[in-house]
């Protein structure tokens, strides 16, 4: 006797899907994102860097405890399973990722053990920029690790070949000899660019000159052409390593209000800063130090400058661990810092809409040593494209 099948909905549903490749909701469903038809009216674009902790496994048994998943200093698996699920109850069109997705050399392994089993869900809608845990050794509090220049991350973003080796070219950007992911990409009236800022690695050969003719020099000359070309009314750039500071975590020898703030990657970055202004870029997006700020618009060389200046954003608060505030609400080292927090993780949401933007920030969950009161923080407002 020939056995009925009895077929769900669901399956139905899915099984158009894959067929058409069109999205295709079934009739007791009502999950219409992300496949949702969108409207031109306003994009949501998700930002955060700074995520995930070290998986506490047989391969990283030599990490001090300290530096991995468990420890009671760190922001945990708790911590990036909060953020990850504030960024998803966003319904974003895409998510901005800032550099140091996983700590803290960012080996493959460690991706999919680690930012996958938390961020893995916005796999599709992720726009990643590298950070220096993503490239550079790690040999800091008793640790010792071989640096990944890229592999890890490129491995994980864009997939790669049975024997671990990425692909060439995928969601990151390209992994070429001559490129090392930088790209751009459109949401609406928006151009967003993603840029890498890790040139004081051997994959840069540690050549953070923008002038010359390596790696940085060629992504500082195809930053210039593609924000030329460039015909959308808004602009945002991101990357890793903030040129203007909010915290003592800073490397950089120079005052936190001037340029050159995140060691020799900030310093480089302050030529970015001069392209983005000179096209009136509006908006600029950074990780890097464990925290929330906004800093007013400024020009090039860290000057206030309401009438043409570029906002900064440090969103450096997605779940690893969390930094220290250099001065206080009001008197912060940095006169550029509107407002700030560094008690606790959360995720950034941008409003794009076609001439106008707005921003949202409220933590998640609190920091290591703090408590509910640190979730009262909130910043939002609202601007207009140059």
């Amino acid at each position: 006797m020939r056995r009925a099948t009895k077929v769900s909905s669901a399956a139905v549903g899915l099984a158009v899907l894959a067929v058409t490749g069109t999205a295709v909701a079934a009739a007791n469903q009502s999950n219409d994102w992300p496949y949702a038809h969108h409207s031109a009216a306003s994009y949501t674009l998700a930002a955060v860097g700074d995520i995930a902790c070290e998986p506490d496994d047989d391969e990283n048994a030599a990490t001090p405890a300290s530096l991995k998943c468990g420890s009671p200093t760190l922001g945990g698996m708790s911590a990036e399973f909060a953020t990850a699920k504030q960024a998803t109850d966003m319904h974003p069109d895409a998510v901005a990722l800032l550099g140091d997705e996983q700590y803290q050399v960012g080996k493959l392994t460690d991706f999919e053990k680690s930012f996958e089993q938390a961020w893995g869900g916005l796999k599709m809608l992720e726009r990643p920029a590298p950070g220096n845990h993503e490239y550079y050794p790690y040999t800091k509090k008793g640790d010792d690790e071989k640096g990944q220049n890229g592999a890890g991350y490129f491995g994980y973003f864009n997939g790669h070949d049975q024997a671990g080796t990425p692909n060439t070219q995928g969601q990151a950007g390209d992994d070429t000899a001559d490129n090392q992911g930088w790209y751009s990409y459109d949401l609406g009236n928006w151009h967003i660019v993603s840029l890498n800022a890790e040139c004081d690695s051997d994959a840069f050969t540690h050549d953070c000159s923008t002038t010359d003719n390596g790696l940085l020099g060629q992504e500082t000359q195809w930053l210039s052409n593609d924000l030329a070309a460039n015909n959308r009314p808004c602009t945002i750039a991101y990357w890793h390593q903030a040129t203007f500071s909010a915290t003592t975590a800073s490397t950089a020898t120079v005052p936190a209000s001037a340029p050159g703030a995140g060691g020799a990657e900030g310093a480089a970055t302050d030529a970015w800063w001069k392209l983005l202004y000179q096209h009136h870029a509006t908006l600029i997006l950074n990780g890097h130090e464990h925290a929330y700020a906004r800093l007013r618009p400024m020009n090039p060389a860290g000057q206030s400058d309401p009438a043409h200046g570029i906002p900064e954003f440090i969103a450096g608060s997605g779940g690893e661990a969390l930094d220290t505030l250099a001065g206080s609400p009001g008197d912060y080292d940095n006169p550029n810092v509107v407002t700030a927090q560094a008690g606790a993780f959360g995720v950034m949401k941008l409003t794009l809409k076609p001439h106008s933007y707005s921003w949202d920030y409220k933590p998640v969950l609190p920091g290591p040593g703090f408590d509910s009161t640190a979730l009262k923080y909130s910043d939002s407002g609202s601007g207009t494209c140059k």
